[in-house]
């Protein structure tokens, strides 16, 4: 093959421009999930036909155009700063993959190098998920998490599976119209992708056949968008207390026997925060219903993002510390702790909003062997279709439904194959409600929650050995101009 060009010509950049538009709609907090699967072929193509230098700039020009959809959004979370160095960083998370993965093809033109745009996509997705404050919630993998057969994958063998076989896709594509068969093997490399597809979708639809064992539980959430600040007023903090009062009690004569209320409700001082503990144990025992609520606590040393669960009886049965900060609230003190409840007979886990984005956690408590995890939150409107997917994606990959109340979000009951079960938006006083029942049986674990990050970590080592091979001096490309 002969690369067309050395240098960027006008209907490059034109190309890399509209690819970059298309990008937005997968990158972006509500991707398209079929788009994904070929927007990043004709950016490899791009790559593939023009040199070294001329794709990197042409990939990093149709990235940053991408990734600047999600703009917006981390200003609403973080300084202008932050944003630039974010939005930098995932530019050129784009360029190394695409140009490393340039580099293999052209160099060796063999079957398995089809392999090498998506082991390179999962090492990237698993380092910024062991090493990023903020994980690797910006996972493409995630633009799947509705196609349900497909997400059953992640019981095998985590994200990372979606994640290759939705990156293997495109680089066959890419690699098939612009070597075709002058590929080593080539018939190898085009079948690899339908044949893994055809089987992860077989495996998923034979999960998802699976009858629902277990006994029906009902469950209430509750989310008023307004929040209690440490400078609230009696009168607006009396008026929110209130409304979550009346949304409980209407959820608890509808039948409601666990009640979720979103992630701090109010930052309040200890003795403040006390007096809240005894008005929610007096509501939780007044309707003979448990509720889980969210609390913030500053002592005026450190501050505390916590989770409350409290009993029929008004006693308090576990309290939980978030593990894991959003941006806008680095200062508040981590967590260590994990915090499991029975309820019925079933395992219950408390985590807050964040902490569901990081796959350890939501294995940690899969070996816990959870039925069910309750899950208050806070998103920023924006983020709350990614944010609620995420969380669920925890609970198919470890086998246990999860129930998330969220303000400026979602409320979300999802089973453990990842279906929704019942969902509504959040809003302002007098807040949104909602009952929904879902069948809560013994946890199954999952190969996931017994193995871990294992093929992720693989595709790491995997990606590391290509980045090496590729970068060989001695070995010569079996074209010209590469």
């Amino acid at each position: 093959m002969q690369i067309l060009s050395e240098r960027v010509t006008l209907p490059h950049l034109a190309a890399a421009v509209a690819i970059g538009i298309v990008l937005r709609f997968v990158v972006g907090l509500e991707p398209l999930w079929w788009l994904a699967w070929v927007a990043p072929a004709p950016l490899l193509i791009l790559a593939f036909r023009t040199s070294a230098t001329s794709a990197a700039g042409l990939t990093a020009l149709a990235a940053l155009i991408g990734v600047s959809a999600n703009f917006h959004y981390f200003r609403l979370v973080m300084p202008l700063t932050a944003t630039l160095i974010a939005l930098t960083g995932q530019v050129l998370l784009w360029v190394l993959v695409v140009v490393s993965s340039r580099r293999i093809v052209l160099r060796y033109q063999a079957w398995w190098t089809v392999l090498a745009y998506p082991l390179l996509w999962v090492m990237v997705d698993t380092l910024m998920a062991a090493l990023l404050p903020d994980g690797n919630w910006a996972s493409l993998a995630y633009s799947q998490v509705e196609v349900l057969p497909l997400l059953q994958v992640t019981s095998l063998v985590g994200i990372a599976g979606v994640l290759f076989l939705l990156a293997l896709v495109p680089s066959a594509l890419a690699i098939g119209l612009v070597l075709g068969k002058g590929l080593q093997r080539a018939a190898w490399a085009y079948a690899l992708p339908p044949v893994l597809l055809f089987m992860a979708l077989a495996y998923g639809h034979a999960r998802l056949r699976q009858d629902a064992s277990g006994h029906d539980t009902k469950f209430g959430l509750v989310a008023i968008d307004d929040a209690i600040g440490p400078h609230a007023t009696p009168a607006y903090e009396e008026a929110i207390w209130r409304g979550y009062e009346r949304q409980v009690a209407q959820l608890a004569t509808l039948g409601a026997h666990i009640i979720v209320l979103p992630e701090k409700i109010a930052l309040q001082a200890p003795q403040a925060a006390q007096q809240t503990l005894r008005r929610l144990a007096v509501l939780a025992a007044k309707h003979r219903v448990w509720i889980e609520a969210g609390i913030g606590i500053d002592d005026g040393t450190r501050r505390r993002n916590m989770a409350w669960l409290l009993t029929p009886a008004g006693t308090l049965a576990a309290e939980y510390q978030k593990h894991f900060m959003a941006p806008p609230e680095r200062e508040f003190a981590k967590g260590t702790a994990y915090s499991v409840s029975g309820i019925d007979g079933a395992a219950y886990g408390l985590a807050i909003c964040k902490d569901m984005h990081f796959a350890v956690l939501g294995r940690d408590n899969g070996q816990r062997q959870v039925a069910v995890m309750l899950v208050p939150a806070w998103d920023f409107q924006l983020d709350r279709w990614m944010g609620s997917r995420i969380t669920l994606t925890r609970g198919v990959e470890n086998g246990y439904s999860v129930v998330r109340s969220s303000r400026e979000g979602l409320l979300t009951v999802s089973d453990r194959f990842g279906r929704v079960i019942a969902e509504r938006g959040s809003a302002a006083l007098p807040g949104a409600g909602m009952l929904a029942t879902l069948r809560v049986g013994a946890p199954r674990a999952t190969l996931y929650t017994r193995i871990g990050d294992l093929f992720a970590w693989s595709c790491v080592l995997a990606g590391c050995i290509l980045m090496a091979v590729g970068r060989r001096s001695n070995e010569c490309p079996r074209s010209s101009g590469k």
